[in-house]
């Protein structure tokens, strides 16, 4: 385990300790803006598995690119118009066997496309013409960007939370589900739409809890927003959590969770930095009395990662080169995307914030 190098930062609110990483793997650059990151774990070999990334412009350089853990490009899929966000899910029901997938917002078409993941290379299974999205809307109301997907425990249905470029102080956030259109492609079905909207900022980042079944997302300049990802929860309307409201400099950004056993682990969200972008980390358990009490920051990470926007995290094994988990962070000036070690991560959280 690496020693890691810890001091007092005076730019931060109240000083507090800040303790810097560095990314075991920088991936080749795509060409032109990259944006969002997601793994998929390969389950009969870890270390083959993959990250899906997206270069977030306009056709026709808009694409997805696969890498390997090794950084290296393996596949590149376009043209996509704007693609913004990508997320990926276990275990679709489709063409009568469990396929894993990977969504993606096409921003500039409204609308989502979806792709099969099949031994670590993609193939699309979007019904023709995609999956249109924020129906009835016009303008940034009508363009989605981030999306977050979430299997429901008890009948294994999967949704997709989408969040656009703009949107009214509640219902800012719009929930499709997704399922086999009986032609072997992937359909979407309006759920509902929840959440609230500071209207400081915007709302990009989104990330799903699978196995505890919460949803939270970054308003950003203004703080984390928590609530249940099941539509049909009797409380999904509810706001359980609202946090990170202090302590930022840049914009609340990227959200990953690190899932530990028992409901223990990790909620990281990106502070959004030029040149070293911080990472403030929460516990996902919350507080001792309150599951949905996340105020407590317990460890604040400086990574090497430009402006980071885009955020994941895995706690699984990958092999020899990341046996307990990564983090992959976008890295903005580097048009790349960064890798970095939990056991990194975990190292520099040995000194408890006040």
């Amino acid at each position: 385990m690496r020693r890691a190098l810890y001091f007092l930062s005076v730019s931060l609110v109240f000083a507090q300790p800040v303790a810097d990483v560095q990314p075991a793997v920088s991936t080749d650059p795509v060409t032109h803006d990259a944006d969002d990151p997601a793994i998929w774990r390969n389950p009969s070999n870890p270390a083959e598995s993959i990250v899906v990334g997206t270069n977030k412009v306009a056709v026709p350089n808009g694409a997805i690119f696969v890498f390997g853990l090794d950084g290296k490009i393996r596949q590149k899929l376009g043209p996509l118009d704007r693609p913004n966000n990508v997320d990926i899910e276990y275990g679709m029901h489709l063409g009568g066997k469990p396929v894993d997938i990977a969504v993606v917002t096409e921003r500039l078409k409204s609308r989502l496309r979806v792709y099969a993941i099949e031994g670590g290379k993609l193939r699309e299974v979007s019904s023709p013409g995609g999956i249109a999205v924020l129906e009835g809307m016009q303008g940034e109301q009508a363009m989605p960007m981030g999306i977050s997907l979430y299997r429901r425990p008890k009948d294994g249905a999967i949704f997709a939370i989408i969040s656009p470029k703009n949107g009214p102080g509640v219902n800012y956030l719009w929930q499709y589900r997704l399922a086999g259109d009986g032609a072997g492609n992937v359909k979407g079905v309006f759920a509902r739409r929840f959440g609230n909207y500071s209207g400081k900022g915007e709302i990009e980042a989104v990330a799903v809890d699978d196995e505890l079944g919460y949803v939270y997302y970054s308003d950003e300049d203004d703080s984390i927003r928590k609530y249940h990802a099941d539509p049909d929860h009797p409380k999904a309307p509810q706001e359980l959590a609202r946090f990170g409201e202090t302590g930022f400099q840049g914009n609340q950004e990227g959200i990953a969770i690190y899932a530990g056993r028992n409901g223990a682990g990790y909620i990281l969200c990106t502070d959004q930095l030029l040149n070293q972008s911080l990472y403030r980390i929460y516990r996902r358990e919350g507080a001792k009395h309150n599951p949905h009490d996340h105020s407590e920051v317990v460890k604040i990470v400086r990574g090497a990662s430009d402006s980071t926007d885009g955020l994941e995290a895995s706690s699984a094994s990958f092999g020899t080169r990341f046996p307990r988990g990564f983090v992959a962070a976008m890295n903005s000036k580097g048009k790349n995307f960064h890798f970095y070690r939990w056991e990194d991560f975990a190292a520099a959280g040995l000194v408890k914030l006040p």
